[in-house]
């Protein structure tokens, strides 16, 4: 018996948590990760903020909770996305999702037009 996968994402709220600390530039963030014992490069912090992140150490994701005195939910945010079989186009009512038009019949005009 197999199960079809529930394709499930995330919103990741790093952004907004350095907001909340007082921290506005990707750069405040590298001095509280280095005290912790996680170099980054700048470009690797930047991408951190500025982006969703694929994959994240854990070291990294413990860091960030201890800078923010915040539990791992308090970063990212589990979603589910719509699959394909739920998906809708978009600017497509919910009452018209599946209804396709019906093919229009050419006849011929009548007779003293």
């Amino acid at each position: 018996m197999t199960t079809k996968a529930k394709p499930i994402g995330y919103r990741w709220h790093l952004r907004m948590k350095m907001a909340e600390a007082g921290m506005f530039a990707t750069s405040d963030l590298a001095p509280h990760l280095a005290a912790r014992g996680v170099a980054l490069s700048r470009e690797q912090v930047y991408r951190l903020v500025a982006r969703v992140p694929e994959r994240l150490n854990l070291k990294i994701l413990a860091a960030l909770c201890d800078i923010f005195d915040c539990p791992p939910g308090d970063l990212f945010e589990p979603v589910r996305e719509p699959g394909p079989e739920t998906a809708k186009a978009p600017g497509v009512n919910a009452k018209l999702q599946g209804v396709r038009p019906r093919r229009a019949q050419v006849v011929a005009a009548p007779e003293g037009r």
